[in-house]
């Protein structure tokens, strides 16, 4: 059963291989042609040829049939690059209005406080952040930032003291 397995996914290989060698510069226009940056287009081929590589035991023995299946495997790549872009853009001009909007009531100290933050150490400053800007617990930092919880809390308490001593002074 071994061997049958082996030879299978040999043969898809190579069938994968063939086809994504003649139809690769094709993949590319295709792609070029549906995307405005040449960046996108590039990846968008590398994903197609994922796919390909995933489903290769699907592809059609017939060699224009094959080609057609690939292309078929690169539109949908396209739409679902395009679906993502089009939620990336929409949340990008929520941000942007919200960023504008600013705020109602801004807090004088604020430029102060984010200038204190920027000048704790690194591993301070993201502790801090975690907590205070992304709501997390010290616990729940302390696993996003891979340490112990005992020394995400000293982390936390020592740049709580450097602010209060920035801050107060």
């Amino acid at each position: 059963m071994t061997d049958l397995v082996t030879a299978a996914n040999v043969r898809a290989a190579a069938r994968v291989s063939a086809l994504f060698e003649t139809e690769a510069i094709g993949l590319l226009g295709y792609f070029l042609r549906r995307v405005a940056d040449r960046d996108d287009a590039a990846d968008l081929v590398g994903e197609t040829a994922l796919t390909l590589w995933r489903r290769a035991d699907s592809i059609p023995e017939d060699e224009q049939q094959a080609r057609m299946w690939m292309y078929g495997v690169a539109r949908r790549t396209l739409a679902t690059h395009r679906r993502g872009h089009g939620r990336r853009l929409a949340l990008t001009d929520r941000l942007r209005d919200e960023l504008s909007a600013g705020e109602p009531y801004p807090d004088p100290r604020v430029d102060e406080v984010k200038s204190a933050v920027r000048s704790l150490p690194p591993r301070e400053r993201e502790i801090i952040g975690l907590v205070h800007w992304e709501g997390f617990s010290v616990t729940q930092a302390a696993t996003i930032i891979g340490i112990r919880p005992g020394a995400a809390q000293m982390r936390y308490q020592r740049a709580r003291a450097r602010l209060r001593a920035t801050l107060s002074g």
